[in-house]
């Protein structure tokens, strides 16, 4: 099969994530087509619009050869892409529609409804990035997000398990308003009058790879208390990391039924308090926590490798 994934911009980086690990583990081909970068963090990319000027073949050739368009963050067949009409190349097409919770949460919750009552009119296929979405959308499939756990990028650091006076916690929040970098700062805020060494820091401006290892150096990460879990917590976990983040009950069954395991490696904490208490207990049992992070990083080496996320999207290629 020969996969174009198109998007408005890479939410998270996941396009591009998504056709590397299709190129490099499989006999399919993907490539990626955005219109704008609306991100500042250096992620890789294959053709963005903007950089194009006026050669637009290699675009014709992709609408015209691909077999499967993968449409990306409210994108679809009736948008124009420079002097071509993509609907004019859906003939005979496999058409899929990529739903995540980042740039494009809060434009498809006003227009939801819209949205569930054409796919189940249609019976065009959908998935979403995140299970929470699955609330608005339940004729989609839940497909989980990637990420390269075996790049170096991605390791835990070699003296991960060795002991340190510090004690770092890190969040990288996309949207501070959104994932509750408010209530993490004044808990804290809090822990640091009350305890020797103990940091944190929200990762704001820094490149994508930049990040990844200001991440890397930390003792633990906070995602967010929004109910689910963004990238953020799979790189943390992905670095063997102690990783916080507010899942609901629902999430977590999502998260076993696709992975087939008992238990979840994340810590959840779901208010100020619980984080304040699981910050308190990660600082003072440092064995603990070292071993919550063991913990992570075989669970993500047991059930969350490229090709096992890969898995899923694949069959939903093959279905279209």
């Amino acid at each position: 099969m020969k996969i174009l994934m198109l998007g408005m911009n890479d939410p998270a980086g996941m396009m591009i994530s998504f056709a590397q690990a299709i190129n490099r583990y499989t006999e399919h081909t993907a490539r990626v087509v955005s219109y704008r970068s609306m991100y500042a963090h250096d992620y890789s990319y294959d053709l963005e619009v903007p950089r194009l000027g006026d050669d637009w073949d290699e675009i014709e050739m992709l609408l015209a050869e691909s077999d499967i368009f993968h449409f990306h963050m409210l994108l679809d067949e009736t948008y124009q892409l420079g002097p071509f009409q993509i609907g004019d190349f859906c003939e005979g097409k496999g058409l899929l529609y990529h739903h995540h919770g980042t740039y494009d949460h809060q434009c498809f919750l006003g227009q939801q409804a819209l949205y569930r009552e054409r796919y189940a009119r249609t019976g065009k296929r959908a998935i979403v990035s995140t299970p929470d979405l699955l609330q608005y959308l339940p004729m989609a499939s839940w497909q989980p997000n990637i990420i390269p756990i075996h790049d170096p990028a991605f390791l835990p650091r070699a003296d991960q398990l060795t002991d340190q006076a510090k004690f770092k916690v890190v969040q990288a929040p996309t949207r501070k308003w959104h994932k509750n970098t408010e209530e993490f700062v004044s808990v804290c805020d809090d822990l640091a009058l009350q305890l020797d060494h103990f940091q944190y820091e929200v990762l704001s401006g820094f490149s994508f790879r930049e990040c990844l290892a200001r991440k890397r150096d930390a003792q633990a990460s906070f995602d967010h208390m929004q109910g689910w879990f963004g990238i953020a917590s799979l790189e943390s976990l992905s670095h063997g990391l102690p990783t916080l983040a507010g899942l609901t009950d629902d999430v977590i069954d999502h998260i076993e039924g696709f992975t087939g395991s008992r238990g979840v490696p994340w810590r959840v904490v779901r208010n100020k308090e619980e984080l304040h208490a699981e910050l308190l207990t990660l600082y003072r049992d440092r064995d603990f926590a070292k071993e919550v992070g063991k913990s992570s990083r075989a669970f993500m080496e047991k059930y969350w490798t490229e090709q096992q996320v890969l898995a899923p999207l694949l069959g939903t290629y093959q279905a279209l």
